[in-house]
């Protein structure tokens, strides 16, 4: 079994922020580069509610799913299918908590698994999705702290 990959850091801004960039304002900064067209200016979406997709949609119209809402308890806590160039029969699982951690700050825990779902490719994606996160993770925080 492949361990879930945990991340976990704070931002200087309420849950209710943090949890409304992650989810409403995802396409301030979520770079092209993470995307299935690599286009830029596309609109990210994960549309608010249990069963709700999560998608990039370019200025043309035509749209990539990446995955499914399975949780949606603003602004503690959010989780989905996650299948961002990958078939939905490989989804792996990203839960998202947003917990108050004093003066106004939020701290964020990102588990990410099912890496066992993909057999003998699930420890490399796993290593491709750590390297991903990491270099993702920066843009949501400038974001949340007030950057453009």
């Amino acid at each position: 079994m492949t361990d879930p990959l945990t991340l976990s850091f704070r931002v200087a801004c309420p849950p209710a922020h943090a949890f409304d960039v992650w989810t409403a304002r995802t396409s301030l900064w979520w770079p092209a580069d993470h995307t299935v067209s690599g286009e830029d200016d596309l609109e990210i979406v994960i549309e608010p509610r249990v069963g709700g997709r999560i998608l990039e949609r370019s200025a043309s119209g035509r749209e990539e799913i990446w995955g499914e809402v399975l949780v949606w308890e603003p602004p503690r806590r959010l989780a989905y299918l996650w299948h961002l160039r990958a078939d939905r029969a490989d989804a792996t699982e990203v839960e998202i908590v947003f917990t108050p951690d004093g003066d106004g700050a939020t701290e964020v825990r990102i588990d990410h698994r099912g890496w066992e779902r993909l057999g003998t490719r699930g420890d490399a994606w796993r290593d491709r999705n750590q390297r991903g996160w990491e270099t993702l993770l920066p843009w949501y925080v400038d974001i949340c702290e007030g950057g453009t």
